[in-house]
């Protein structure tokens, strides 16, 4: 007899293009571009319906056309949504591609798979947890992980404007925290404080080192507001500029113009 799935049954709360900025990132990511052939990706707790996951294969597959997703929900009846849809698009009745290389399973962190994944995308799930279940579930996500791959696991607002993410290897540490903003419109980056990943959304306090980054964010986008003639993303760049300046070490430049910025897990972690 089966073992249950290890986790527990979220809101499911989801929606077209909410997972954007991480799938895009995902995309690029160097993990996934030096893969042996048919990767295989998987988005852990997709939700209530089965979009992000049609849309996590559509955006790799312009970086890898062998790519594999597979979607994984707790809830059966989810899974059951989610192969209704994906019968709809091999059918040609939708935006997808009929040959996506998309499936649906039900499953946990255990991430049941006769293979190992190559990343494993975990977003909007553990905001419902405890702080203290993150250990637990990073390591049973990343054990079964292919032995350079990832786990992606942060959170999202509701339509993905406002976006955070930690990076894990395979060995269950993490190695960076992601930002990811719409810059239009833009009051202050530290709205990024109310979607940080579980393991740090009660860590921004003084003394803690998410709360000195984005602090420190906010005090030079406030001196960068001159810039802000030339538009956000200028000011964005001199954000970060001074950032790098004082000594931070950020990460992934060519993605700044993104409204993103990368900085190593140490310099975050909790204290």
């Amino acid at each position: 007899m089966a073992s249950a799935p290890v986790g527990r049954i979220t809101r499911g709360t989801t929606g077209t293009n909410r997972l954007r900025r991480i799938d895009r990132w995902i995309a690029r990511h160097p993990v996934l571009r030096r893969a042996a052939a048919d990767p295989l990706v998987v988005d852990l707790g997709y939700g209530a319906s089965g979009v992000t996951a049609l849309e996590l294969e559509a955006r790799l597959h312009a970086a890898r056309t062998d790519v594999e997703v597979r979607g994984l929900e707790i809830d059966p009846e989810r899974v059951r949504t989610a192969r209704t849809q994906l019968e709809r698009v091999r059918a040609g009745a939708t935006a997808f591609r009929t040959d996506a290389r998309v499936g649906f399973d039900r499953g946990g962190f255990e991430v049941p798979s006769a293979r190992r994944p190559t990343i494993i995308r975990a977003l909007n799930v553990l905001r419902q947890y405890d702080e203290a279940d993150v250990p637990d579930a990073w390591a049973r996500m990343t054990s079964r992980l292919a032995t350079d791959g990832i786990l992606v696991e942060g959170t999202c607002n509701e339509v993905g404007r406002v976006a955070t993410w930690v990076e894990v290897g395979a060995d269950a540490v993490p190695r960076t925290l992601t930002v990811s903003l719409r810059l239009a419109e833009l009051e202050r980056p530290s709205i990024a404080a109310e979607r940080l990943p579980k393991a740090l959304i009660h860590r921004n306090v003084p003394g803690e080192g998410v709360h000195d980054f984005l602090l420190t964010l906010d005090r030079e986008w406030d001196r960068a507001a001159p810039v802000s003639a030339f538009g956000p993303v200028q000011r964005w760049r001199a954000t970060l500029q001074a950032m790098t300046d004082a000594g931070w070490p950020l990460r992934q430049r060519g993605r700044w113009r993104l409204g993103e910025v990368t900085v190593p897990w140490e310099r975050v972690a909790p204290r």
